[in-house]
């Protein structure tokens, strides 16, 4: 059975005290208008922008600068910026380059991103650590969650549950990226994806 993860947050949400300090992985300036509009009401973001899964190199940086188009109209958060390692994904997924979009490929590379979020939230002693990958109807939240809470249990920082894309938040996400003026990609990031 399905575990309904909006409902999760919604239950975190009502018994906080303060704002708790999350780490959030984005994936691209579009996909974080909604996200951190939600969860800037309850929490204190540091965006971090890790994406190796990111090619060409050109994309990466156009994708950065969206993303930073973002946090210019929310001074209230943070961005961390980690340097570009398209090679570490290219590693991670070798093997895989054939897989089907949504498939074992995508799980190694939520993994990938995700586990660098949980080291940097460790050592950096967030409450919290989350990703904004949820809000996209073409990414399996189940999944996203599960390796989310294994690998916090791992490095012993706490998993914010979530699927952003409930309460039409996908939709949002489109809404306010038409209104800051955002390059919408047309593929996830890797070029395996471009190409299927």
């Amino acid at each position: 059975m399905k575990e309904n993860y909006q409902r999760k947050l919604d239950e975190l949400t009502r018994r906080l005290e303060g704002k708790p300090r999350v780490l959030l992985q984005s994936c691209c300036g579009p996909c974080s208008t909604y996200v951190l509009k939600y969860l800037t009401q309850f929490f204190e973001i540091t965006l971090l922008y890790y994406n190796p899964n990111i090619q060409p190199r050109e994309e990466y940086d156009l994708r950065l600068e969206n993303q930073r188009k973002v946090l210019a109209a929310m001074p209230e958060v943070h961005i961390l910026e980690c340097d570009y390692d398209g090679a570490r994904y290219v590693q991670a997924v070798r093997g895989l380059e054939k897989e089907p979009e949504g498939g074992a490929r995508c799980t190694e590379c939520f993994r990938l991103r995700l586990e660098e979020t949980a080291r940097l939230a460790a050592e950096g002693q967030y409450d919290y650590f989350c990703t904004t990958l949820t809000v996209s109807p073409h990414k399996d939240a189940q999944r996203i969650n599960a390796i989310g809470m294994e690998l916090g249990e791992r490095y012993g920082v706490k998993w914010l549950p979530s699927d952003f894309k409930k309460r039409e938040g996908y939709k949002q996400s489109i809404q306010l990226s038409q209104e800051l003026d955002l390059y919408r990609q047309n593929y996830c990031g890797c070029l395996y994806s471009k190409t299927t």
